[in-house]
């Protein structure tokens, strides 16, 4: 988040996902005295970039040490890059890039609840499969938080439908 390079922050956020396909929106959840709070309150968006394996160390750093006493980018040897819509950074290094501006902030009790429209998504070209340009998400080697450990993903378990596909 952040709009200015000195206001860029990354803040690592368990409380999130996808809401609504159209128009696309999702949310994030964060608590009030967290640094990138205020920041995201006041300019209206956010950028959500998904970790990889190789960025897990990277965002549990970020997610135990303030934007306040730390330049996350610079101690995580990671890079800010303009978006195409919003202001705040993506993480070039991220495989996922979603950037999104904030409709509604919902007071939930020890969080709040950013909900924003998706309005623009980047996806690293390495994803795309070349047969059927198609994004073969698997491919980015995501990780996932659940109860204060990391998972990887990427194991398919079946598709769609499949549950009641004719054999």
């Amino acid at each position: 988040c952040g709009n200015t390079i000195e206001e860029y922050n990354i803040i690592t956020v368990a409380w999130t996902g996808t809401i609504c396909s159209d128009p696309a929106m999702c949310y994030v959840s964060i608590r009030p005295e967290r640094y990138s709070h205020d920041i995201i309150k006041n300019n209206g968006e956010f950028v959500i970039n998904l970790v990889n394996s190789r960025l897990t160390r990277a965002a549990d750093w970020c997610g135990v040490n303030s934007g306040r006493k730390f330049n996350k980018f610079l101690q995580m040897g990671l890079t800010p890059i303009h978006g195409s819509v919003v202001k705040a950074p993506l993480i070039e290094e991220a495989p996922v890039n979603i950037e999104c501006k904030v409709n509604t902030m919902m007071p939930l009790g020890s969080h709040n609840m950013f909900i924003a429209e998706i309005v623009a998504v980047h996806v690293n070209e390495a994803l795309f499969s070349p047969k059927t340009d198609a994004i073969e998400l698997q491919k980015a080697d995501l990780v996932t938080y659940s109860h204060g450990h990391y998972y990887d993903l990427g194991k398919i378990l079946g598709k769609f439908g499949y549950s009641v596909e004719k054999k």
